[in-house]
Order: C-alpha cells, then structure tokens, then sequence
C-alpha cells in the first residue's frame, strides 16, 4: 500500500525517473517483498529493478506479480529444500535463486560449490565462474544458477551440476552517464535521492542527521576507512552494511578470527579482507566477548597500513573496517565517568588501535527506527549505487578543500588523514562531480573534523600520553578561524575542557542541529527546592499524607521528589502494572526522577509486579510495553529493568531506594483519574491539573 507523499517528494521522484529510468525502484515496494522473502535487498531489487522501474500504477502491479512468480518459482526457502531438490531431479534441471558459497576440493583438484538453503554440498562448480566471481571462495554471493541433476557413473561424483550461473547485480554501469544525471539535481534534491535510496525518508531528518546516516556509505567509496558508530540500539546502525550493497560483508564481531579476516598460514588462503570492499563488526561492543589479543596487533597494522603478513611474505588489501555497537549509558554519564570507548571489549580499548579509526559517528543522535522514518518514493536500486560508489573507491577527493580552507591548528598526521577520508567520502557521495560550493565545502569539512576530533578526544580520555590538538581551520585569505567542537562537549562543557565563554555563544548555533536537548539541567537539588512543598516538608522525614478524593495540585515530583534525591538505586513493588494508563503511570515517575537526576550520573529504577495471567494476549501486550520501556529508557539517566515476581501473589506496593527510604503505597502510582489523553490537555502535561483519586501515602527510613 502507497502511502501519500508531499508535492516535493513528487516532484523529486519525476526526476529520478525522468534521468535515472530503469535503475529506480519505489522503496516501500522492496519492504513489501521483504516480509516473504528473506533475501538481500539488493536481490530484491535486482528484480524489482527490472520489472517495476516506472511510476504507471499498473505496470508496477503488474511487475510485483511477476517478480512474486519468479521468487515463488525460483527461491530457495529452506523449509521447501527437498521439494526442490525432487523437482530438480523429475525435470532434469530447475532454475533456483540461491547464495552460494565455494571452497577448493584439495583431495581432488576441483572447486566445489554449497547452496546455503537448497542443502546441496560438494557440487562441481567450472574454474571459469570462479575466476570471474572470486567472492564465491569467501563469504559466497546470491546469484541465479541452472541446477541439473543425472546419476553419475562413479559412486563418489555428485548428481548435481551447475549448467548457468549468474550473480544478481546491476551489470555495465556508465559512469559517465550517472554524472550527466546527476548534474540536474541541487545538492538538497541529491542528498534526498540519497536517502531514499538508503530507504528513508528524507523529510523526517534533519540536515545533520542526514549526514549522520550518508556517512556509513563512506565505506563503500572510499579505500582502507576506519569508522565506527556506536549508540542505542533499534538506531539501524548495520542496516545498510547488510542490505545495501553486494560488496560489503556484515559479521558478528565476536565471530572473526585471524585466518578468516586476513590469511590462512596454514593453506596460504586469503580472508575476507581480499575480495570484500567493506567489511562491518556488528555487535561489536560488550564486556563479555572473548577477543584474541594477536587479531587486535594484526588489525592496528592493517588499520594503519593496509598490509598483513602470511610468514615472511607482506600482503595488501583495501577493505574498509566498520564497528556498530551498543552503548548502554547516556552521553552525560560516559562523559562524567569514563569515555565512549567504555562499551567495548578491553582488548580493543586500546589507544593505538582507537587511533587508526578516521571518524567516530555518534549514534546516540541517530532516531530509533520506526515506521515513518520509511519511505515510500523512489530510489536507486541498491546494487546500482553500489557499484557507482565501489567505482569512486579509485578517485581521491581528500585534498579538494584545500581550495577553499586551511587547516592552522597543529594536529597529527592520523588526525588529518582522518578527517581527510571522511572528507573525500562525503563529497564523493554527495558531489561526485566535484562542483560544490564554498559553503557545501566547509560543512563537510567541519563534520569531518568533528568525527574525527570525537575519535581524538576520546582517546585522550584512556591515554594521557596522547597530545591533545584543537581542530581549527580558516577560508584562505581570511583571518578569520573557526575552531571546531563536538555537540557533546558543547552541550556538557562540565564533563570537559571546553568552557563556553560569551564570545564564543554564536558558535554552537551554527554547528549544532540535534534533537537531544541542550540546556543542561544543572544542579537537579537547587531545582527542587524552587517547588512548592507545602504538602510535605522540605527536609525529608517520616510521616504519611493523605491525598484527598477529587483534589488537584498534586504531582510525583511534590510528593516522592525529596525522598527519591541522591539515590542510585529505586526499586518499584507494584503487582498491578499491566494496563495502559498503569504504564504511563510508570514512565511519568521515571521521567520526574530522571529531571532530578544532576547531569552525569544515573538512577537505576527496577520493577518488580505481577505478570498478567488473565490471558496470552494480554500478557504478551504487557511484555511489549515493559520491554519498549526498557529499550526507551536504556539511554537515559535512568535505565530501567523489570522482572516478574515468582509467587505472582503480593499486593502490598512501595518504592524503596538505595539511601534509606521505603515509601508505602496504598494505590501504587495510581494517585489520579481517569482523564481524555491529548497533547492539547493540560492534564495530560500536568500532573497537578488532574483530579487524584483518595490514597494514602507512608514515608519509612530504614
């Protein structure tokens, strides 16, 4: 179904159509297709490409429908293996769309192919499709193959044969010609086609959070880059490391060992490294993972000189290095108690290994994925742009800003090239054809040095033999310089050497476009004492209140607030947490404790209630809102976790804290009634205007 679009992004999409025709494909039809098929999206594409590449309603229905034949006729489910397999064998061959992957039979002198899900090993694969297609040999690729199947001669030979094969990606791309088409297009359009292309849509982001999302192409174009992003989870950091491009590789980063990332000493077998142009650690981050120290000595090399070794012999690759990992602290407090790297195995929390890395992407800016950050215009066919960007990785674009700017700072040489890469990447993406304006120049320019200047001033945070640069820079021909900062330490100048001074206020205005808030809360107990307390005393005692039936004016911050201060650790006892306003009463406390939490540190808040029992569904929906709870809250100044108490048959309600104080509860949070939930409703933003239902309340020092 086609959601509406807004008259520009009609307008856009007439234009991709109009230059691009036949290498487009309406997004919203790959997620359509996606849910039935688990193959790449460039796979998807491929044949949506060629079959649905046109805006008139019944020819792209009519396209859907044949490429649901085809997939229905000619992918593999693993679930339908064997039905395939007999049906190969009743007609003698069958046409199937498959990953493939191909090791050499050293025993016997021949390479030999797997389908993944057909569940066919040791097939004869001819050297030919080898040597055109080397990925066969390491991590395999999705292509359309002509399976046979005839009883050999010889007890050991396979029955299975390979008659075609043909890898599904975009063939003969005109460089050339893409330039041309792209010339119609302003710098704001393009960055939109862009995307669109990546999926999104380009409406619900910012322009820096455009950029956030562009700079995890810079990979695919630019030769030998370092990055990493690390963030929230549900963020789509590896999305486009999986689906976007045939030439990238995603891998558990606790999966990868030495001989499968760079050479085998046993065999002499290249790894991944050789034949892949990005290869991206997904689930880098966590305490736990076991890493083998050699591999972090062999990748500090590779990282910084793109050679590894095999005995005695020096080899060379050009596969780019990409991190994703959760963090699982706000900004503030990593800032406050450790650094960003903190998230990471501590084998890789090494300084001469975080150096190599040329940019850092703060992931805790990126929105969590949600349905209408989708979009539903057109866009390139993946594997189009993929092999555009994986023909940019021969061009260097590092030094083009040097027509415009300098660099007056002293920074180091890993610094520069750092900053450099991201630079070329970003304008290989953007202005491939080079012509960008002044401006266009100094805001890549500027984000560069930012992503980079993060990797810097994080490591000096672990390593204080590191010399700590200021990244600044000047148009030629001016004497004016313009120092560059991160958001982060704008935004917390207590947690690090930055202190904003009155003459340099214009400065965040200009550099800093991001939906996290940046006034800091300053000291959460002066806050406090600013409140009305008329109801309970402003040095906290023991005493129980009464909440009168029908009353206003009250709210969690004036009744828990003073008790609740200064604590680490709060532990909620409620049975009945389970219907929706019950919920919302759950996440306002949340929200009140984490106002009064001061910047930097962290209130830990567990639950413990009933789980719903009346039946499955219910059950299943109160799982649900806990859990999206749980993630919502991960990042916050006030993580949250739940369990379910094992009897499941305690009713008495209360909140203790870390720092001495249980407060009874008669009602638990449901001190108010109901009231219509709108954002136009003053009782929906303020507690105090709601009526409150008759409770009692008793605060305990233990």
């Amino acid at each position: 179904m086609t959601t509406s679009i807004s008259s520009s992004q009609k307008v856009l999409n007439n234009k991709i159509l109009e230059y691009f025709p036949g290498l487009v494909v309406r997004k919203d039809l790959t997620a359509e297709l996606k849910q039935n098929a688990v193959v790449p999206t460039y796979v998807l594409e491929y044949l949506l490409g060629q079959h649905c590449a046109t805006d008139d309603p019944q020819q792209i229905q009519e396209g859907l429908e044949t490429v649901r034949r085809i997939l229905s006729k000619h992918y593999v489910h693993r679930n339908q293996s064997e039905l395939i397999k007999s049906t190969i064998k009743d007609r003698g061959n069958h046409k199937v769309i498959d990953k493939l992957i191909v090791s050499f039979n050293d025993k016997e002198g021949f390479h030999q192919a797997e389908f993944t899900n057909l569940g066919i090993k040791k097939v004869p694969i001819d050297d030919s499709y080898v040597k055109r297609f080397p990925k066969l040999l390491v991590g395999g690729i999705w292509a359309i193959s002509d399976v046979e199947y005839d009883l050999p001669i010889e007890p050991k030979a396979s029955p299975w044969q390979i008659a075609s094969l043909k890898p599904i990606q975009v063939a003969n791309v005109n460089y050339d010609e893409f330039l041309v088409a792209r010339s119609n297009f302003n710098t704001d359009e393009w960055i939109d086609v862009l995307m669109q292309s990546i999926g999104f849509n380009p409406e619900q982001f910012t322009r820096r959070a455009k950029l956030l999302s562009l700079i995890r192409l810079i990979p695919f174009c630019e030769r030998n880059y370092n990055f990493i992003e690390l963030g929230p989870k549900g963020t789509g950091k590896s999305h486009v490391y999986a689906e976007f491009s045939p030439h990238g590789m995603l891998i558990s980063g606790s999966e990868v060992t030495s001989p499968k990332l760079f050479v085998s000493n046993s065999n002499g077998k290249i790894g991944l490294v050789g034949y892949w142009d990005c290869i991206c650690f997904d689930e880098f981050a966590g305490k736990d993972k076991k890493v083998d120290k050699a591999l972090v000595d062999i990748m500090k090399n590779y990282m910084a000189n793109r050679t590894f070794s095999r005995g005695i012999e020096q080899l060379s690759a050009e596969a780019s290095m990409v991190f994703m990992g959760n963090t699982q602290k706000s900004v503030a407090y990593m800032l406050k108690h450790s650094h960003f790297y903190e998230p990471l195995p501590d084998k890789y929390i090494d300084s001469a290994f975080l150096d190599r890395i040329h940019a850092f992407s703060p992931g805790w800016e990126v929105q969590p994925v949600r349905h209408d950050l989708f979009t539903s215009s057109y866009g390139f066919v993946v594997d189009y742009i993929a092999e555009v960007l994986k023909h940019l990785r021969t061009e260097d674009y590092t030094s083009l800003y040097k027509k415009e700017f300098e660099i007056i700072s002293e920074v180091s040489t890993r610094d520069q090239t750092g900053f450099e890469k991201t630079f070329s990447g970003l304008m290989k993406i953007i202005h491939p054809d080079q012509k960008a304006t002044k401006e266009e120049i100094e805001e890549l320019l500027e984000f560069s040095m930012e992503c980079r200047k993060r990797v810097r001033d994080q490591i000096l945070r672990i390593d204080s033999t590191f010399n700590s640069n200021e990244f600044i820079y000047k148009p030629l021909n001016s004497e004016v310089s313009k120092q560059v900062r991160t958001p982060e330490e704008i935004q917390y100048p207590q947690f690090s050497k930055f202190k904003q001074s009155s003459e340099e206020s214009e400065f965040p205005e200009k550099t800093l476009e991001t939906d996290e808030k940046t006034n800091s809360k300053g000291d959460a107990k002066n806050q406090f004492e600013n409140l009305d307390l008329s109801q309970i005393s402003k040095t906290p005692k023991e005493c129980h209140i009464v909440i009168p039936e029908n009353s206003k004016n009250w709210s969690y911050k004036k009744i828990f607030g003073e008790y609740i201060l200064g604590s680490k650790e709060i532990i909620i006892r409620d049975p009945y947490i389970r219907a929706f306003y019950q919920m919302r009463n759950l996440v306002e406390f949340l929200r009140i404790v984490n106002e009064l939490t001061p910047d930097g540190d962290e209130v830990k808040i567990h639950l413990i209630t009933s789980a719903e029992n009346e039946n499955k569904e219910k059950f299943e929906k109160q799982m649900d809102n806990l859990n999206q709870i749980k993630d919502s809250f991960s990042q916050t100044a006030t993580p949250f976790t739940f369990e379910f108490d094992a009897s499941n048959n305690f009713h008495a309600r209360s909140i203790t804290t870390d720092h001495g104080w249980k407060i009874s509860l008669d009602r638990g949070l449901d001190i108010f009634q109901y009231f219509e939930s709108s954002v136009l409703n003053a009782e929906t933003n303020l507690q105090e205007a709601r009526l409150t239902k008759g409770s009692e309340i008793t605060f305990i020092r233990t």
